[in-house]
């Protein structure tokens, strides 16, 4: 009998339970008060007059048009480098013991983002939080006892002048409760090596040791892992050496485009649970089966802005026109895309994020992830949202019953005009002409601005196919220390150059 099990899951359904209903509008309107709160006698409480903001009667609407929008850039140049510097007081009190190592999906060199201790703890609690709504997904006792492996970047943390940095993951894996080791894979000693080859044959070795019941990762990451672990171990697939593998966590890009190649890894059907961890913090994760949404952490030290998504407000660079108009929880609306912005106990203060969102259900505040606003291919007003990227390559695994394990594409003039040019990464064979036709179709049908924008000015797709392994061999040559990259999905001009010589050379 599964005594710990059995015990465990009764905790967290009576933790559940005792819990209760949230109010996510009113959680949000206590946490804008507790950061202006927390921050009022910092530099930038003062310029902006938090004390003052906080004796007004509409607090949220008084925060927008008191502060300004920022992007990294700008908050960079203007108020965090001084935190690198030793300052302290400046955006948050005192001075961050961590920055978050991000290179997003664009930058050349590494953003330092700054991980308070405050942060530390709200990603622990929202960490606690998606345990516990895991009493929803009616899992077996005896899952409560398996082991979880979490691959991430390396918890060997570089120090940098009195600071400690890393990667997120790396970050919060280095910050693990102490009842939650017993339980962590593949432990502290190997998640501290730098070279993610090495960490990667170690997992494979000790593999036949571990009980995993969980995994949780970058799907690019765990899969180049169990690929390596079934080759090693001869198997069929990766149930035949962790039978009880019944969850996995993703996070860090949408799963869509991994499901097939992930499941074909699987001997059975698991859980997937998605969730949405930023360098910025825990903003969002799955927290029932019967959705794929994910609900926004109200509560726990981030205050949340919604811009109705205009490429009109959107600049060049990627940042947010400071004349577009925030909305509140409040005020959104379900299935309209918004751009992200964020106010965080880290000293992030109506801070753009990147992200684009949808809301599927307000009175539970979930959402999706619709895109990026800087891989929003806007292309002669063609206003191409990642998802629907992602719905595409979806339709092409099914209409030519394939798996496309990666893609990526630019929106690039040739001598004809403008074109999207993807590729596809997949081990099948197939005729281009019957994907380039395939895949425009599906576009123009699901994208109206895409089918306007193909009777005017973009002359259509040019598609490529290449094998799966090229993919993995780029990710593997821009590898970050101690982890991957994530596949950008849409590169600039200049990104794809380098990815196209990348690829003719691969080819020979």
């Amino acid at each position: 009998m599964n005594i710990i099990g059995n015990l465990i899951k009764g905790v967290i359904e009576i933790t559940d339970k005792v819990t209760g209903e949230s109010n996510p509008v009113e959680e949000q309107r206590e946490v804008l008060k507790s950061l202006l709160e927390k921050a009022a006698d910092t530099e930038f409480g003062k310029q902006y007059d938090f004390k003052g903001l906080l004796k007004e009667e509409d607090i949220e609407k008084a925060f927008a048009a008191k502060v300004p929008y920022f992007d990294y850039n700008k908050i960079h140049s203007e108020w965090w480098h001084r935190l690198q510097e030793g300052d302290e007081d400046i955006t948050w009190p005192g001075n961050p013991d961590y920055f978050a190592l991000s290179s997003g999906t664009t930058g050349k060199s590494s953003k330092r983002i700054p991980v308070t201790d405050a942060m530390v703890e709200a990603i622990r609690q929202a960490g606690i939080k998606q345990v516990l709504a895991l009493s929803n997904f009616d899992l077996p006792p005896d899952f409560f006892e398996k082991g979880i492996l979490m691959l991430g970047s390396s918890t060997d943390l570089a120090e940098n002048n009195g600071h400690l940095e890393g990667e997120i993951s790396g970050i919060s894996a280095s910050n693990i409760p102490s009842w939650f080791r017993g339980y962590y894979k593949p432990g502290e000693e190997i998640a501290k090596m730098d070279d993610w080859d090495e960490r990667v044959a170690k997992i494979v070795k000790e593999a036949p040791n571990w009980d995993i019941g969980a995994l949780s990762g970058i799907p690019s990451w765990i899969e180049l892992m169990l690929k390596e672990v079934i080759k090693a171990h001869d198997l069929d697939h990766i149930h035949d050496i962790w039978p009880n593998l019944q969850v996995y966590t993703s996070g860090g890009v949408a799963f869509g485009p991994y499901e097939k190649s992930f499941n074909a890894l699987m001997g059975k059907p698991i859980t997937i649970i998605d969730t949405y961890l930023a360098s910025e913090g825990f903003i969002a994760f799955q927290s029932r089966p019967d959705t794929e949404a994910m609900q926004l952490v109200t509560d726990n030290g981030i205050y949340f802005e919604f811009v109705p998504f205009d490429p009109d407000d959107i600049n060049e660079d990627g940042s947010l026109s400071q004349d577009a108009k925030a909305l509140t929880l409040a005020e959104v609306e379900e299935e309209q895309d918004y751009v992200l912005v964020i106010s965080t106990v880290a000293g992030a203060w109506r801070y753009m994020i990147g992200d684009t969102i949808k809301f599927t259900d307000l009175k539970k505040a979930e959402i999706e992830i619709t895109g990026r606003t800087k891989f929003f291919l806007n292309t002669v007003g063609s206003q191409l949202s990642v998802n629907k990227m992602d719905d595409a390559i979806k339709h092409l695994e099914e209409t030519f019953d394939i798996k496309i394990s990666e893609y990526t594409l630019c929106a690039k003039k040739y001598e004809d005009g403008f074109y999207h040019s993807w590729y596809l990464g997949t081990d099948a064979h197939l005729e281009e002409e019957k994907v380039v036709s395939e895949l425009d179709t599906f576009l123009k049908e699901a994208n109206k601005n895409y089918k306007v924008a193909r009777s005017k000015a973009l002359e259509g797709v040019k598609v490529n196919i290449v094998d799966a392994d090229v993919f993995y061999e780029w990710n593997d040559a821009n590898k970050k220390k101690g982890g991957q990259v994530k596949m950008e999905r849409v590169m600039k001009e200049d990104k794809f150059a380098d990815w196209e010589d990348f690829v003719a050379k691969q080819k020979g």
